[in-house]
C-alpha cells in the first residue's frame, strides 16, 4: 500500500491527493474481490490461443515499469462509462519519452494526439481511452497532469494521446458524465498487478459481436532465443463482425449474424500495444498492423463505421528520448527488422486472446433508457469449442 502511495505522490497534483487516496483504497478492494473473475478467462476454460507463452499475469501488466488504472461511473439506470488509463514507465513520462506509433486500421473515430506521434515518433503522456464524447475532457486532464509533474514547470506544450469508443447505447454519452477528476483517478488508481478486465473503465458500456464486450489484456513471452522479450496487450473492445474463437464459427454457429447483420456491426476497438523489447516508431508501426490481424482472427471486420486504431509503445529503457539534451544526436540500440517477426506473432495472438477474454470476463449489463446487453453464453460456446476438440474439459 505505501509503495503505490508513494509512487502516487510523485504523479498528480496535490489537490487530487486525498481524494484519490480513497479511490486508490476503493480500488484495492474492488481488485481484491474481483480476483475470481480471472476463472472466466479463456485460459480457465482451457482454450489457448496461440503457441507463444503468455507471462505471469497474461496481461499488458507482465512488461515491467507498464501500468494500469481504470475509473468505472455505473450511476442510476444511465450511465455506464468510464476511464482506463496505461502507462509505459513510473517516471515522468514528458522528461523521458517513449518510442511510440499509431496505426490505424479504420479511421471512424476521435483519437487525440495521432499527428505529433506520428511525426515525432514518441509518446509523453499516459494513454487514456474514454468514450466518445469525453476526449476533450480527458486532453484536459492529461494537461493538468503532465504541468503538474516535477521538472516540467517550463513546458508550454503537452500532446496529449487519448482513444475513445462510443458507450451510447447503454450510457448517456451527451449528459457527459466523465470530468477531469476521473482521469486523474484512474492514473492515481494504475498499478502494476492484476488488470481489471470487463465491465470496468472505458469497458463499462462497450458492445463487442453483439454481445457485451469490455476491457481485455493478454501477454506473451518470446523464446530466448527470439530475445525473450515481454508483450502486452490491451483493448477497449466495441465492435462487431462474425465471433470466432479459436477458428469456431462460434458466431455462425449462434446464428448471430445475417446478411444485413442481426445487430449493429459498426463500434470501435482501441488496441493498446506495450512491449520491453527495444524497437524505433517504424518497426513499432510494423508491429500495430499486425494487431488488426489478431482482431480480423476474432471475427471482426473492421467495419465502415469503426474506429480501429492500435497504439503501440517500447518500454526499453535504452530507448528513452529526453526531453532536454545538450548532445545534438541520440543513439539506441534496436531490433534489427529479421528480428521482429517473433513479435509479429506475439500481436496477433496476444491481440486475439485480449478480446476474447474481453467478452468472457463482461457480464451482462442494463443502462441507458432500459436497453440491455447479453453477456456472451460462455456455456454454449464451451459446448460449441469441445464438439470442435478445441478443448476437453
Amino acid at each position: 500500500m505505501q509503495i503505490i502511495l508513494t509512487s502516487f505522490k510523485s504523479r498528480t497534483t496535490r489537490k487530487h491527493y486525498m481524494k484519490a487516496t480513497i479511490s486508490i483504497l476503493i480500488v484495492l478492494f474492488i481488485g481484491q474481490s474481483s480476483l475470481g473473475q480471472a476463472q472466466n478467462r479463456v485460459r480457465d476454460h482451457g482454450i489457448e490461443i496461440g503457441v507463444l507463452k503468455p507471462g505471469t499475469l497474461n496481461a499488458i501488466t507482465d512488461v515491467p515499469g507498464v501500468q494500469v488504472g481504470h475509473t468505472t461511473i455505473s450511476k442510476g439506470s444511465a450511465i455506464r462509462t468510464g476511464v482506463t488509463v496505461i502507462l509505459p514507465h513510473t517516471g515522468n513520462l514528458f522528461q523521458q519519452k517513449v518510442p511510440a506509433a499509431i496505426y490505424i486500421g479504420n479511421g471512424f473515430g476521435k483519437l487525440a494526439g495521432y499527428s505529433q506521434v506520428k511525426e515525432l515518433g514518441n509518446l509523453e503522456t499516459p494513454i487514456v481511452l474514454t468514450n466518445t464524447l469525453s476526449v476533450g475532457t480527458a486532453v484536459n486532464a492529461l494537461v493538468d497532469y503532465t504541468l503538474a509533474l516535477p521538472e516540467n514547470e517550463n513546458v508550454r506544450s503537452v500532446n496529449a494521446v487519448v482513444g475513445e469508443t462510443n458507450d451510447g447505447y447503454l450510457n448517456d454519452i451527451r449528459g457527459r458524465h466523465i470530468d477531469e477528476k476521473a482521469v486523474l483517478d484512474a492514473i492515481a488508481s494504475s498499478n502494476s498487478g492484476v488488470v481489471l478486465e470487463g465491465n470496468v473503465g472505458a469497458g463499462t458500456g462497450t458492445i463487442c459481436f453483439g454481445y457485451k464486450g469490455g476491457i481485455g489484456t493478454a501477454s506473451r513471452v518470446l523464446p530466448a532465443k527470439a530475445g525473450g522479450y515481454t508483450f502486452g496487450v490491451l483493448v477497449q473492445s466495441n465492435f462487431g463482425g462474425v465471433l470466432e474463437v479459436d477458428g469456431v464459427a462460434v458466431g455462425k454457429k449462434l446464428g448471430r449474424y445475417s446478411d444485413s447483420f442481426k445487430y449493429e456491426a459498426d463500434g470501435s476497438c482501441m488496441m493498446v500495444i506495450m512491449t520491453n523489447a527495444p524497437l524505433d516508431s517504424r518497426n513499432l508501426e510494423r508491429l500495430a498492423k499486425r494487431a488488426m490481424l489478431g482482431l480480423a482472427k476474432t471475427g471482426g471486420i473492421a467495419s465502415n463505421g469503426s474506429g480501429d486504431y492500435v497504439i503501440a509503445v517500447s518500454t526499453a529503457e535504452n530507448c528513452r528520448i529526453p526531453y532536454q539534451s545538450e548532445a545534438m544526436t541520440h543513439t539506441t540500440t534496436t531490433l534489427r527488422n529479421e528480428a521482429m517477426t517473433p513479435l509479429f506473432l506475439a500481436a496477433i495472438e496476444a491481440t486475439e486472446e485480449a478480446i476474447l477474454n474481453s467478452l468472457f470476463v463482461a457480464e451482462t449489463t442494463t443502462g441507458f433508457k432500459g436497453r440491455s446487453i447479453e453477456a456472451l453464453p460462455k456455456e454454449r460456446v464451451l459446448k460449441l469449442l469441445k464438439e470442435a476438440k478445441k478443448i476437453k474439459k
